[in-house]
């Protein structure tokens, strides 16, 4: 099965990427792609974008050159409480958050407070999506976070970059995997591409599903319709212009 959508992406809107929107979505063309996100980091981080970057996410057309384009953030949790740097001002005009544990705004602790965080997170009604929960800086109860997940229609991501950028985290990634498996929740898969010429690489993601036979109906990139749709029961925003796709 082929995964045409890729919804993780940093543009040099967050100074430690190297591409334009337009060069993602030209790469995006050249590799088949269909829909992208454009999900830089929240303000907590120091080199990240104003917050009026995200507020005029609005500006973007909804498909340029036949690729559909989500308005999204990658948003950072900033406390136990499930906190993080995305506003209402801003999430009124996005499609899609992302969010997940970043140094700079919550360091790692022990197992049970950064199970607490993410539980919290996955509670807050802007999330849609938690990325790279795999990561072993951040230790948590994977089958708790797993069902939690499930209950409050949030995605877990299986970051492509995590298997090469957050060494030790293929073993999680596999056991997050295989708990939303059993207790039938959804994944997503993102690149975290940096740079456009990684867009909609998933190759490990892809080897992981195969080893675990994961089933597609419960990765929510299966299609952009399949995305739309996730995003739909938890925002209450169809995007009818991405329904063609």
């Amino acid at each position: 099965m082929q995964y045409l959508t890729d919804l993780h992406m940093h543009t040099v809107a967050s100074s430690h990427a190297y591409s334009t929107m337009d060069e993602y979505i030209a790469q995006a063309k050249i590799k088949g792609l269909k829909l992208i996100a454009i999900t830089n980091h929240g303000m907590a981080l120091g080199d990240s974008p104003h917050r009026w970057h995200f507020v005029n996410m609005r500006i973007i057309p909804r498909i340029v050159d036949g690729i559909g384009i989500l308005r999204g953030i990658e948003a950072n949790i900033l406390n136990l409480q499930g906190d993080i740097d995305c506003d209402d001002g801003m999430y009124r005009e996005l499609d899609l958050v992302i969010a997940g544990f970043h140094d700079p705004a919550l360091g790692p602790d022990n197992i049970d407070k950064n199970t607490e965080a993410l539980i919290a997170t996955i509670k807050n009604p802007k999330v849609n999506i938690i990325s790279h929960p795999g990561n072993p800086k951040y230790p948590i109860h994977i089958h708790e976070v797993a069902k939690a997940a499930k209950e409050y229609h949030v995605a877990l991501e299986i970051n492509n970059s995590s298997f090469i950028s957050r060494k030790g985290s293929d073993d999680n990634c596999r056991k997050i995997a295989q708990a939303v498996k059993n207790v039938g929740g959804m994944i997503s898969f993102g690149s975290d591409s940096h740079i456009a010429y990684n867009v909609g690489n998933f190759a490990h993601c892809l080897e992981l599903i195969k080893d675990i036979t994961f089933p597609p109906e419960q990765i929510i990139n299966r299609s952009p319709q399949a995305v739309i749709e996730f995003l739909a029961i938890k925002t209450d925003r169809y995007i009818e212009e991405l329904a063609s796709l």
